[in-house]
């Protein structure tokens, strides 16, 4: 049986190639502890660049020398009268119907009135018995005075005979005034139009009960002064001051698609409503052809001048506040500011700004709810730190473990 031979390694060779792994295994260690923490310096570097929002700027338009403002209005004859009955009775005949053109004066229909054909009658009557009362009383009055004179009665019963003379001419004079009040209110039974126009209306008919007054009774006849048309529109309160009278305007109707016609306003109420915050203005237009009829629906178009310095925005550029509307701007240095203003027109997805705004501003456009003044903001699409958020966005991303 052979004896194998045992070599003993080199102790200096294997402190070698100890020292060697040892070298080894601390350069693995450093250079995983360095990329690990260039990988959290990466990472929290790319949860700040989150932090900051990414906003987009607005489209900003300067306001025209001049806006149009259009407003619905009402059409309203120049002069209109609604005909009620000064007396009672039944209607006899009516000589116009709706559409009619009639002058001042023409009659319109006739009322029968037997009640006061008989109080007038009544009225006559009493008349002639005060006048025949009164002339006995004046020849009895002169009788007296005679008596007088020879002293046979007494002057005090002269003197009662003579007030009791003028009594009953006083009662004459009531019951001629009577005759005069009924024969005036006879006159009444013939309804007569009060001016040139048109009869708009025609609610009664032959044998219809008729009430005195515009109380109780019904309305007869409606006459229009067509000649002329008054147009009623309601303007805001921060358009008052600019429409004054004078101001020159059109105005389109449903029934003629496509024509215009021309109106002035010549008078305003000078008063703002309180339900409405609106203030009352009118406006009138000539009707030569008689297309214009009251109670038409218009549509009217007003050029204002435009506030200086307004510009409009959209509508999700506002941010609501307590301190009243504001908008989201993005300063020089990159940050966020919070600028109020004042709202002029809103036109539903643009708003008017009239103050706290310039054209060279930049509006952030649906700015976070969260954003404060002093915020720093990204701006969409502006390169550089907008890029490298894409970059950190994207699949090579940074990780905390690596």
């Amino acid at each position: 049986m052979s004896t194998a031979q045992i070599t003993t390694p080199n102790p200096r060779r294997l402190a070698l190639l100890g020292g060697v792994a040892l070298l080894a295994a601390g350069a693995i260690v450093t250079v995983g502890l360095t990329d690990r923490a260039r990988a959290t310096r990466e990472l929290v570097q790319w949860n700040a660049d989150q932090a900051i929002p990414t906003v987009a700027l607005a489209p900003l338009t300067r306001g025209a020398a001049q806006q149009a403002l259009t407003l619905p209005g009402t059409l309203q004859a120049y002069t209109q009268a609604p005909i009620y009955a000064r007396v009672s009775g039944y209607l006899k005949s009516w000589d116009k119907d709706i559409g009619a053109k009639v002058k001042a004066g023409d009659l319109l229909g006739t009322i029968d009135t037997p009640d006061l054909d008989q109080q007038l009658e009544q009225a006559k009557a009493d008349l002639t018995k005060a006048e025949a009362t009164a002339r006995l009383a004046d020849l009895t009055a002169k009788r007296w005075a005679a008596l007088v004179a020879s002293q046979s009665v007494s002057q005090q019963a002269a003197d009662e005979k003579v007030g009791d003379s003028a009594a009953k001419r006083a009662a004459v004079e009531s019951a001629a005034a009577n005759v005069r009040r009924l024969e005036a209110l006879t006159a009444f039974k013939r309804i007569v139009a009060p001016f040139d126009g048109v009869v708009t209306a025609r609610t009664t008919d032959v044998g219809a009960l008729i009430n005195a007054g515009g109380g109780v009774g019904q309305e007869l006849f409606q006459v229009s002064d067509l000649h002329r048309m008054r147009l009623y529109v309601q303007i805001p309160q921060a358009f008052a001051s600019l429409l004054t009278p004078g101001v020159k305007a059109t105005f389109d109707l449903p029934q003629y698609p496509g024509r215009h016609f021309d109106a002035t306003l010549v008078t305003t109420a000078n008063a703002v409503s309180q339900a409405s915050r609106t203030m009352l203005v009118e406006l009138q237009a000539d009707n030569p052809d008689g297309v214009l009829t009251p109670g038409t629906f218009a549509e009217v178009h007003f050029q204002v001048p435009s506030t200086p310095g307004m510009v409009k925005v959209p509508a999700t550029t506002l941010i609501p506040s307590d301190k009243g509307a504001e908008v989201a701007v993005v300063g020089p240095d990159g940050k966020a500011l919070l600028k109020t203003v004042t709202i002029g027109r809103d036109m539903g997805d643009s708003v008017e700004i009239v103050a706290g705004l310039t054209p060279a501003d930049k509006v952030i456009d649906n700015p976070p709810e969260t954003l404060a003044s002093g915020d720093p903001v990204r701006l969409a699409g502006a390169g550089g730190v907008t890029d490298k958020m894409a970059d950190a966005a994207s699949p090579a991303a940074p990780k905390a473990d690596r």
